[in-house]
């Protein structure tokens, strides 16, 4: 008698899944029901190593006993407190913490933290901090932002507008924004380990926009330090130090939505420290509490938090927030998260590992498809031709079938991307790069 997987056993009926083809998941479902460490484990009792850190979030990897025991605690202290015209400690707690580590150090002084509840909310709560901020200081027609092609920020009102994904953007209405160029250049670029070569030059987009519309209309620039959810797209060389010159040179606030590059993932920990680029703005997200709470932050720059603290004092400066702003157990979480980090140096070994990491996914070069191969600290991609009049499947029979096979990837299109938890050792690198080989070899 064949083994019948309990995944089959599960009512799928009732869950509306998000971003997910629904009917084709529900016809052949893949189900975790635990985790440790790097591993998840399936419905059926099979161990799936982690090459994605969840959805780019368990930097810590899974089943901390330390964020449990702080959540569980916090529950019984505390389950629920208003953060609106009242406070609990263990927000402020959180927010002195996060300061200790804010983005470009003590000297750029980006350490007023906004919490959210995820990092779309951080992308529309940045937005809006942006433009009443330009209003605050006089500038009240600067309403527009810049986004750019391929970019992804979360699926707010604000982020698909600034987002440059056509298919989260082709149904919904949308703030006035406009958008640069990406920097995906397979042609010039492919192969390169690190940083791209070529495509600096794209970055003067942002002056061809300002000359199109006026600066005087544009409050911000948003962009991802290192594109993610696009397939792993990497700036140029200078990129994003000749963006920040560009935003000065007119008066426009820039953003870097890090989500997914805050917490260490490129070996720091975050992307503005790894490219030495201090923005005005930073959005974060999923690494905060190691993906076990839902959580988000801004970080604001004092000029921008400043700048709106004037008028009467009796006045709400900021007409914005969420009911789970400052969340008491996902403060809990987030402490118990960055006191993980801080104690297992977790917000920069992804530089001791970046190396090994980097070999590894090029020794994939010529295997049947493979068009190129992206990498910065611990995140990769390997990008596949499509098969002719259906993109998209072959990527995603290569998901599977490590799935299967008892590897967790991602794919977008025809490119797998990964993002392990930050616990990785070197041998399981190996592991992970040998599965999608055998896979890519499978699939051709």
């Amino acid at each position: 008698m064949d083994h019948v997987s309990k995944a089959n056993t599960v009512n799928l009926e009732n869950f509306w899944m998000p971003f997910t083809a629904n009917r084709q998941f529900k016809a052949a479902p893949r189900l975790l029901a635990a985790a440790d460490g790097m591993y998840y484990t399936d419905v059926d009792g099979n161990k799936v190593l982690d090459g994605t850190a969840g959805l780019w979030c368990c930097n810590a990897g899974h089943g901390r006993k330390k964020i449990s025991q702080a959540v569980e605690r916090q529950l019984a202290t505390l389950d629920f407190a208003p953060t609106f015209q009242m406070g609990h400690p263990i927000a402020f707690d959180f927010a002195a913490k996060l300061a200790e580590h804010a983005p470009g150090g003590p000297g750029a002084k980006l350490d007023r933290v906004f919490f959210t509840g995820s990092g779309s909310e951080s992308v529309d709560t940045a937005l809006k901090i942006a433009i009443a901020y330009q209003r605050a200081i006089g500038q009240g027609t600067r309403t527009r932002i810049i986004g750019r092609e391929k970019g992804y920020h979360g699926v707010g009102f604000g982020g698909i507008s600034v987002g440059g994904l056509v298919n989260n953007r082709r149904v919904f209405p949308q703030i006035p924004a406009d958008h640069m160029r990406h920097t995906l250049d397979v042609e010039r670029n492919a192969f390169t380990k690190g940083l791209p070569t070529h495509g600096v030059e794209l970055a003067d987009d942002l002056e061809r926009l300002v000359q199109l519309h006026g600066a005087e209309t544009i409050a911000a620039v948003i962009v991802e330090p290192m594109s993610g959810s696009a397939g792993v797209i990497l700036p140029p060389k200078g990129y994003l130090e000749r963006l920040r010159t560009i935003a000065d040179k007119h008066g426009i606030l820039l953003i870097f939505d890090e989500v997914i590059t805050g917490f260490g993932r490129l070996g720091t920990p975050f992307g503005s420290d790894y490219f030495g680029v201090t923005p005005d703005l930073i959005t974060t997200a999923k690494g905060i509490t190691n993906g076990a709470i839902p959580m988000g932050a801004v970080f604001a720059g004092r000029k921008i938090y400043d700048g709106l603290m004037t008028g009467p004092e009796n006045a709400i400066e900021l007409f914005h927030g969420y009911t789970y702003s400052g969340h008491p157990v996902a403060c809990a979480a987030g402490l118990a998260t960055m006191e993980i980090y801080e104690e297992e140096g977790l917000l920069t070994r992804a530089a001791d590992l970046a190396a090994d990491w980097e070999n590894a996914l090029h020794s994939l070069k010529g295997l049947p498809h493979v068009v190129d191969i992206r990498n910065l600290g611990l995140v990769g991609a390997i990008e596949l031709a499509p098969r002719e009049n259906a993109p998209g499947t072959r990527a995603y029979d290569v998901f599977v079938d490590c799935f299967h096979k008892g590897l967790l990837i991602r794919v977008t299109g025809d490119i797998i991307a990964l993002s392990p938890p930050l616990i990785v050792e070197r041998e399981q690198i190996g592991t992970i790069v040998s599965m999608i080989g055998d896979a890519l070899k499978r699939a051709a």
